[in-house]
């Protein structure tokens, strides 16, 4: 029922996805069951979560991505966070994502942050001084 939101979830490289609020908590005890399932790594586990995904490689990933920064936690592998309403109906809308995924993208907005330096404010002595050199 879910395996679309499941897919889309996995593949997104932040790992998370905004549907309804109601989707997303019944979506939240799937995703957890398979990140469980690929936490333990056997045959029979990569069988299961393929049932639920009908998808080799998201289950590759599952297995060899997700699974491995779960590794230390017992549960609670997602959140779900509240975003108001949808503007059509009114739905009220959330967004559900893993918790230790780090976005990779939004490291990389902080790394370039901190390396871009403000430009240097002219000092009056300097101005002077260049406006003399140019007569």
């Amino acid at each position: 029922m879910f395996r679309n939101l499941v897919k889309s979830m996995i593949i997104s490289p932040n790992g998370r996805i905004e549907t309804t609020e109601v989707k997303a908590k019944s979506l939240r005890s799937v995703v957890e069951r398979l990140i469980t399932y690929a936490k333990k790594d056997s045959v029979a586990t990569r069988r299961l979560a393929y049932s639920v995904l009908g998808n080799r490689t998201l289950v590759k990933r599952l297995f060899e991505e997700v699974a491995p920064q779960m590794q230390d936690r017992n549960g609670g592998y997602t959140r779900v966070l509240k975003t108001g309403y949808r503007k059509g109906d009114s739905a009220p809308m959330a967004i559900i994502e893993f918790v230790q995924l780090a976005p990779k993208h939004e490291e990389h907005k902080a790394d370039t942050a901190k390396k871009a330096k403000a430009p240097k404010k002219a000092k009056i002595e300097d101005i002077q001084a260049a406006d003399l050199t140019k007569e």
